[in-house]
């Protein structure tokens, strides 16, 4: 069965908030990764040193089944972050085949803002906005090794 968890977004005070939800749920962080240690990427414009220090991703686990995630958007890259558009659901598929089939239909009809693809930082993953106006990441965590 998919697991599916909330993806939140900042305009750059993710860390901030993270430390707060940290002292009120307790737990480590999973993963902390900032923009500087993404490899250059191909059609993306050049970032601000403020931006290179904003969290690309931070995860804290709430519980065994839920881990609240999030990020800051960079600022020459995506839109600005304002109330409504600050969230994704996050849906995690069994394997690559399930988290492809729950993105091609989450997907239909809608609009494709990331193609589902093995990532840098050892996972599959990719984007999109469904029919509704919803925000999803689809991923599946690769095996390591």
């Amino acid at each position: 069965m998919a697991t599916v968890n909330i993806y939140l977004t900042f305009n750059g005070n993710c860390e901030k908030a993270f430390n707060f939800y940290q002292s009120v749920f307790g737990g480590e962080f999973n993963y902390v990764a900032r923009y500087n240690e993404m490899p250059p990427q191909e059609g993306m414009p050049p970032m601000s040193e403020d931006d290179k220090n904003r969290l690309m991703h931070i995860g804290l686990p709430i519980s065994k089944e839920t881990i609240l995630m999030g990020a800051d958007n960079i600022q020459n890259y995506e839109s600005h972050t304002t109330f409504g558009n600050n969230f994704s659901i996050m849906a995690t598929g069994n394997s690559k085949e399930d988290a492809d089939r729950i993105f091609n239909a989450l997907a239909a009809d809608g609009r494709i803002t990331m193609a589902i693809a093995d990532q840098f930082w050892g996972d599959y993953m990719g984007m999109l906005v469904d029919k509704f106006g919803i925000s999803w990441l689809v991923t599946y965590e690769l095996p390591k090794g």
